[in-house]
C-alpha cells in the first residue's frame, strides 16, 4: 500500500515496486516502422533490483528488442476499485541479453520468483534479459509524481559478492529450517495474513518473501554483504518480531 504523504519516500516506493512486481507491460519498436509495440510479460528482478526477463526469441518483443534495445517497461501495484489508485512505474531503459554467471543467477532469481517458467526455461528459444535501467518516472498519488535515477532505487551490490555467491543456500536453509521466522515477518513486522510464506531471494537491502502470488519485501535495518551479517540480521529481526507477536 502507498504510505501515508508524510512519510512517502519515492526512492523507497519504486524499490518496493521493483521487488514486488511479477508481471508488467513491455513496450518495444518495431525494426522497420519504428512503431511502439506493448506485450505483457512475467517479471523478477536481478540482485540490484533490475527488471529480469525470460522470454522467447520468436515473440514480437524478443525480435525488436534484437534489433533495438530500448524498452520501457511498466510496473503497476493496482487499486481493489480503481486501477489507477495504485502506484506505478514507468522505467525506461535498455534490456540485454545475459550470458555466462548473469545468465545463471538470473535463472535462479527468475526460477524462485516464477516457479512455473522452470518447464520452458531451458528451451533452445528461451533466454534470459535484464533491463538495465536509464531512469525511472514514479506515479503514487497526487502530489506523488516523481522522476528518479537508478542510482536512488536500486541495490549497491558493488561489496556484495559473498552474499550474492552464498544466496541459493541462504534460500533454501530458510526454507527448510526457519518458515517460523519467515512467518514471522510477514505476520508480526509485515502485517500480512498468514500463510505458506517462502524466501525467494536475498540482497544486502532487504529479503524477498511470496506466499502463491503474494509478494512481500523485508527491507533490513542494515546493509549485509556477507552471509555473517545477513544471519544476524534475520536473527535480529526474527527476534524483534518474537517480541512484538
Amino acid at each position: 500500500m502507498i504510505p501515508p504523504l508524510t512519510s512517502f519516500d519515492p526512492a523507497e516506493a519504486a524499490r518496493l515496486l521493483l521487488r514486488r512486481s511479477r508481471q508488467g507491460a513491455l513496450a518495444t519498436l518495431m525494426p522497420h516502422s519504428g512503431d511502439p509495440y506493448c506485450s505483457l510479460v512475467a517479471t523478477a528482478t536481478d540482485v540490484d533490483g533490475s527488471p529480469l526477463l525470460l522470454i522467447s526469441r520468436l515473440a514480437i518483443h524478443t525480435k525488436n528488442i534484437l534489433a533495438d534495445a530500448r524498452v520501457s517497461l511498466m510496473l503497476d501495484e493496482r487499486g481493489e476499485e480503481d486501477p489507477l489508485q495504485g502506484a506505478r512505474i514507468m522505467l525506461a531503459g535498455t534490456a540485454r541479453g545475459l550470458s555466462g554467471d548473469g545468465a545463471v543467477i538470473a535463472r535462479r532469481r527468475y526460477l524462485a520468483a516464477q516457479p512455473s517458467a522452470e518447464t520452458f526455461a531451458d528451451f533452445p528459444d528461451f533466454g534470459f534479459f535484464r533491463i538495465e535501467i536509464q531512469n525511472a518516472h514514479l506515479v503514487a498519488g497526487f502530489g506523488r509524481i516523481v522522476d528518479l535515477t537508478p542510482d536512488r532505487f536500486l541495490t549497491d551490490v558493488s561489496d556484495a559478492s559473498a552474499l550474492i555467491a552464498a544466496e541459493p543456500d541462504a534460500i533454501a536453509h530458510m526454507n527448510a529450517d526457519h518458515r517460523d521466522a519467515l512467518n514471522l515477518y510477514a505476520t508480526v513486522l509485515l502485517k500480512a495474513a498468514p500463510g505458506d510464506w517462502m524466501c525467494t531471494g536475498c540482497d544486502p537491502d532487504g529479503l524477498d518473501m511470496q506466499n502463491g502470488r503474494q509478494i512481500l519485501r523485508l527491507p533490513f535495518p542494515q546493509r549485509a554483504t556477507e552471509p555473517g551479517a545477513l544471519r544476524k540480521v534475520l536473527k535480529n529481526l526474527a527476534d524483534q518480531a518474537r517480541t512484538t507477536a
